[in-house]
């Protein structure tokens, strides 16, 4: 596992948006920031969901939480600018994106992979990270030293046999990654690095290999030290790389 423990309140009176926050990687990170002092707000397709994690983090002491219902899959250019209006009359500024939301679906061979499904896939998984990222920048460029995680996966740096379209949105999540550190590594202090979290005990995991033991797994709450890292001021000077949670 990445070795990392997080100092009493690292991102106190940070902001953070945290992507697909209703469950899995995004519902810990959520609570894992919170713990940490910031100010969470959640975003994802399930507005019970978000509900529910929102209850979780008040009901342990952490900062009110925003909830912002948007489906990644249909959300126009409208729907993102709306977040961001929101973020800004809320907050005024942006610390910190985790771009966590994901969707990947059954595994099958190319050729009998639905244009729907391929869309769906690079949809949720590439074209939302863009936009996402694309439309809260302004807001991270008013914070101090802001980060940005995206989050990868094994078929990022290598193909995956039956699982095409998630793992070409993955090795585009990290060309992303890579064009935008070399775009802003010498006009702005905002760093983006990506975190691979390995297998573990997610929804998605579930419906790509629905026979596995569960049990196996690391559990998404047991990942979080790399997510703390990077999102807090002692990764600064961290910029443009690979990490993996497990490791």
């Amino acid at each position: 596992m990445f070795k990392y423990e997080a100092p009493a309140n690292l991102l106190k009176d940070k902001v953070i948006l945290v992507t697909g926050a209703g469950s899995g990687l995004g519902r810990a990170a959520s609570l894992a920031y919170a713990k940490a002092g910031a100010t969470v707000v959640l975003l994802g397709s399930n507005t019970g969901k978000l509900e529910t994690v929102y209850d979780e983090i008040e009901n342990a002491g952490g900062a009110e939480p925003a909830i912002t219902p948007l489906n990644l899959e249909t959300a126009s250019e409208e729907h993102y600018q709306e977040l961001v209006d929101g973020i800004a009359t809320a907050f005024g500024r942006l610390d910190g994106l985790l771009n966590n939301a994901g969707y990947m679906g059954s595994l099958m061979p190319f050729q009998t992979m639905s244009m729907a499904h391929w869309q769906k896939i690079m949809q949720i998984n590439l074209n939302a990270v863009f936009f996402l990222t694309r439309f809260t920048f302004p807001l991270l460029q008013q914070a101090e030293n802001a980060s940005v995680i995206f989050t990868s996966s094994s078929a990022g740096k290598k193909a995956h046999a039956y699982n095409s379209a998630y793992s070409v949105a993955k090795h585009g999540v990290e060309a992303l990654m890579q064009v935008l550190f070399l775009e802003l590594e010498n006009t702005s202090t905002i760093r983006v690095n990506t975190v691979n979290p390995g297998p573990c005990a997610t929804a998605l995991r579930r419906s790509a290999f629905p026979a596995e033991d569960p049990g196996t797994l690391a559990k998404p709450e047991d990942l979080m030290a790399a997510y703390l890292y990077l999102m807090g001021k002692d990764s600064i000077g961290e910029n443009g790389k690979q990490f993996s949670a497990q490791d």
